[in-house]
């Protein structure tokens, strides 16, 4: 696994696939510190669940900016900019998808004892009305709470 990858390169092995495969987008991010300023990590992740059982090959690709949300037990700025990755990941497969099953996977507890549930409804408005399909959340979203979060980390401290 690497933590980018070439657009091109996840298409061509989309595109490759057969109509059984299934396809999963996740989004996960963490805050961190940096010389006394706060950044925020995103990963999207790609799963490509190849005939929907024969394994999977899995893409990330994380990025960094810095973090301007200034609830840090109920994130919602950094949140919904998960959201927006995941759905512009979507959005830029949309035509080589096709007819594979896709879902899109979001890293919100619906829990309202999690922070995260402060944007549960307004995430999954939004995915609904972008990407036209219901999105997963916890406990559901593997890609997001699982393949984008192994990409965590890669920033350089």
């Amino acid at each position: 696994m690497s933590n980018t990858f070439n657009i091109e390169e996840v298409k061509s092995f989309i595109n490759e696939s057969s109509l059984n495969s299934k396809i999963y987008i996740g989004a996960d991010s963490f805050r961190y510190n940096k010389k006394g300023k706060w950044y925020a990590e995103y990963t999207v992740a790609i799963v490509i669940h190849k005939e929907g059982r024969h394994g999977c090959k899995v893409f990330g690709k994380t990025t960094h900016e810095k973090d301007y949300d200034n609830k840090h037990d109920r994130p919602a700025l950094r949140l919904m900019n998960e959201v927006y990755r995941a759905s512009e990941m979507y959005l830029e497969l949309a035509d080589v998808i096709g007819d594979r099953h896709a879902e899109v996977h979001l890293d919100i507890n619906p829990d309202i004892m999690h922070g995260s549930s402060c944007v549960v409804n307004q995430a999954i408005g939004y995915i609904r009305g972008v990407c036209n399909i219901v999105p997963m959340v916890k406990p559901q979203a593997f890609a997001a709470s699982y393949a984008a979060d192994r990409f965590k980390g890669f920033y350089a401290a």
